[in-house]
């Protein structure tokens, strides 16, 4: 068994389900109806500091568990329309979160070759959001725009992904690029146009790390 560290960089983003355009809620701006036309997401780079738990089971199979913290941030674009099509109006709801994320996963190796190896990693876990919310307060009725997308606090994931190793003279050095799936419905439904036009979010993201173990 060793240990380690590593430094990531990652990409989250959400798999949105919406509901049908014709249960889309409406909303009144300034005394003009508006409906939603199209929801987007978009991404915004973040990082991640995590140690590395590392228990050899055969000479080419590893267990991990590699506990980290990671820093995320996502937006959710939201475009509205009157029913003449003649006024749009453009939404962004910026959702960041602080995630824990344990993850247990398998590593199989390839034979090293000099000083390099190959593998492939597959696995799951939980993920724990220290910024979520459970309750939403609202101010009232269901067409508040200033209200945020809330999202529940646990979800569970599985992940895969591969990387290659350099044995160095002193320690191993890893590149790693893994994707996570999570398997959860997170929305944290409130009464505004922006929840209420959703059916489901999901969460995924995409890692890239450089680790250093003994």
């Amino acid at each position: 068994m060793h240990f380690g560290f590593a430094l990531a960089y990652n990409k989250t983003d959400f798999r949105i389900h919406t509901i049908k355009n014709s249960a889309f809620p409406d909303t009144v701006i300034a005394d003009v109806k508006y409906g939603i036309k199209t929801i987007y997401t978009k991404s915004d780079p973040g990082f991640a500091l995590g140690i590395i738990s590392d228990f050899r089971l055969h000479e080419y199979l590893r267990l991990r568990f590699t506990p980290n913290i990671s820093f995320a941030s996502r937006n959710l674009e939201y475009k509205l329309q009157n029913a003449n099509r003649d006024s749009t109006k453009f939404f962004k709801k910026s959702v960041e979160s602080t995630f824990i994320i344990l993850p247990l996963e398998i590593k199989l190796q390839s034979k090293r070759l000099d000083n390099f190896g190959a593998y492939i990693i597959l696995g799951g876990g939980y993920t724990l959001d220290l910024v979520s919310k459970k309750k939403a307060v609202s101010t009232g009725g269901a067409n508040q725009l200033d209200e945020a997308i809330l999202l529940k606090r646990d979800d569970f994931f599985y992940s895969g992904g591969a990387g290659v190793d350099f044995y160095l003279q002193y320690f191993k050095l890893g590149l790693e690029l893994k994707v996570l799936q999570g398997t959860r419905n997170l929305l944290q439904r409130t009464n505004n146009i922006f929840s209420n036009s959703i059916e489901k979010v999901n969460s995924k993201m995409a890692i890239f790390s450089i680790t250093f173990e003994g």
